[in-house]
């Protein structure tokens, strides 16, 4: 055999142990790993993401932002053109005063009514003394007349008086008593009249809100979209217009198969890498897990129980929040990106 031969023989078994040592490390290394690892590269980046809705119809006036810029909450992105809505303002504000003007009125109509009322009772006052002093000289006529002093005729005159003072009496009373009735249907005036205010301002108010909402603002802190709207067009309430991420606002979506799950729980620490940038160490941690799995939740769920079931492991969505991470570093992460992400159990 010649010396050639013998290295070559003696070169394979050594290749082969250094092959059974590095295969018999890489399985190790996997095996410690995975016991304590739980991983899935079916997840991605999350956000809150909110739509900016028009509140009014109008056409557009001024856009005050650009796509893919950063807004602050409260600020004015789009601006209505508001004439209709002024108009619509000051009509309201107009039957407002008219409305007012008309509880004037009707205060002033009691202040005369109730005058009317205390000359009234003066009035039954005034006719009381009277009908008791023809009273009083009709009874001393009727004394006199059994005794032959006065004649039928003075005795005719004092009943007339008596009667007279009589009905003025009941007339003042009922001069009286309509007085009151009419402070108690003016006063009823007055309160219709005071709901009549109440309703103008209602309609001030609601003017004044209708006009507040030509000036859409941003709901929240965050990137704008791609907008759907443009100047000159004309929007109707409820109409989209464009959609803003929001600030800080950013998760992970994971979705486990349901083998795995058994020894995840909230609080579990979770390593994050980002396909698009795979250097950049992000940290998280499980917040919650989905009622139910995709599948369940899609829009064509599966039915089992049509005769041909093929068993297939489901994915059920984990909640993962994202930890306090650098700004720079946050700004770059986008809703949809693709994301690794590993559970330390």
């Amino acid at each position: 055999m010649t010396t050639e031969a013998k290295k070559k023989n003696k070169i394979l078994p050594i290749i082969l142990i250094v092959l059974l040592i590095g295969g018999s490390i890489f399985g190790y290394t996997k095996y410690n790993y995975y016991s304590k690892h739980v991983d899935t590269d079916d997840a991605q980046i999350d956000g809150d993401i909110s739509p900016v809705v028009a509140r009014v119809g109008g056409y557009v006036k001024d856009i005050n932002f650009e796509e893919n810029t950063k807004v602050n909450e409260d600020q004015v992105l789009v601006t209505l053109d508001d004439s209709d809505y002024k108009i619509k303002l000051e009509q309201a504000m107009a039957s407002q005063t008219g409305a007012s003007a008309g509880v004037g009125v009707s205060q002033a109509q009691i202040t005369a009514t109730a005058a009317n009322t205390s000359t009234a009772k003066a009035n039954i006052e005034a006719a009381r003394v009277k009908l008791n002093l023809a009273q009083k000289d009709f009874d001393r006529f009727a004394n006199l007349i059994k005794d032959g002093a006065i004649t039928q005729q003075a005795f005719d005159q004092a009943k007339a008086q008596k009667e007279t003072a009589q009905a003025s009496y009941t007339a003042a009373v009922d001069q009286y008593n309509a007085a009151v009735k009419q402070v108690g249907t003016t006063e009823s005036q007055l309160r219709v009249s005071n709901s009549g205010v109440t309703q103008r301002q209602s309609d001030v108010d609601f003017a004044k809100l209708q006009l507040s909402y030509t000036a859409i603002k941003a709901p929240a802190t965050g990137t704008v979209s791609k907008k759907n709207v443009q100047k000159g067009q004309l929007v109707q309430a409820g109409q989209s217009l464009f959609a803003i991420v929001n600030e800080n606002s950013l998760y992970v979506t994971a979705n486990f198969k349901e083998t795995q799950l058994e020894k995840l729980r909230p609080g579990l620490k979770v390593n994050i890498e980002v396909d698009a940038y795979p250097d950049e160490a992000i940290e998280g941690e499980i917040y919650n897990f989905a009622p139910i799995t995709g599948a369940k939740s899609s829009l064509l769920p599966p039915d089992n129980a049509t005769g041909n079931f093929v068993k297939v492991v489901q994915r059920v969505p984990v909640k993962i929040k994202i930890k306090n991470q650098e700004k720079a570093i946050l700004e770059k992460l986008r809703p949809g990106m693709s994301v690794k992400v590993s559970v330390s159990i």
